[in-house]
């Protein structure tokens, strides 16, 4: 595992890790490193201070020491109230509806329409089929995703 400290294009700090730099690039390029801050997915590495062991000493445990200065980012209360907020709503609604994971834009038309028994759904649509559903009078929301969903 490779651990390393990003900076999102705000200059949010923040560290993640990582199986492989390989995996690393992957998963930025695909946009899923995001700024648990601001969301942002332009994320870069941070200047890092390398770890290297010592060979010419004897080893012995670790032992815990004060970590040098970093860039730190803390969540406002704020911030903090509305994401519990959200995560209360998003988990309201799976508690309280039937997932039908990629069936959503099929089976949201079919209760719409009377085919199917009228009850609370949740699941997966495209940004286009929720807009089409929209379209068809049939009430839809997304649910929030929160940054910590992401990692």
């Amino acid at each position: 595992m490779i651990r390393y400290s990003l900076v999102c294009e705000a200059g949010h700090g923040f560290e993640s890790w990582f199986p492989s730099s390989d995996s690393y690039d992957t998963q930025v390029a695909r946009g899923l490193v995001t700024c648990p801050v601001c969301d942002s997915d332009k994320v870069g590495k941070a200047l890092m201070v390398p770890s290297i062991a010592r060979t010419d000493r004897e080893r012995v445990p670790a032992s815990p020491r004060a970590q040098p200065d970093a860039a730190v980012t803390m969540v406002s209360e704020p911030e903090r109230q509305v994401r519990a907020m959200l995560r209360a709503l998003r988990d309201q609604v799976v508690a309280n509806s039937e997932h039908v994971g990629a069936r959503f834009p099929d089976e949201a038309r079919r209760i719409h329409y009377g085919e199917a028994e009228g009850r609370a759904i949740y699941g997966e649509a495209s940004l286009a089929e929720a807009r089409a559903l929209i379209e068809e009078g049939i009430d839809v929301a997304a649910l929030p995703v929160l940054p910590e969903d992401r990692n």
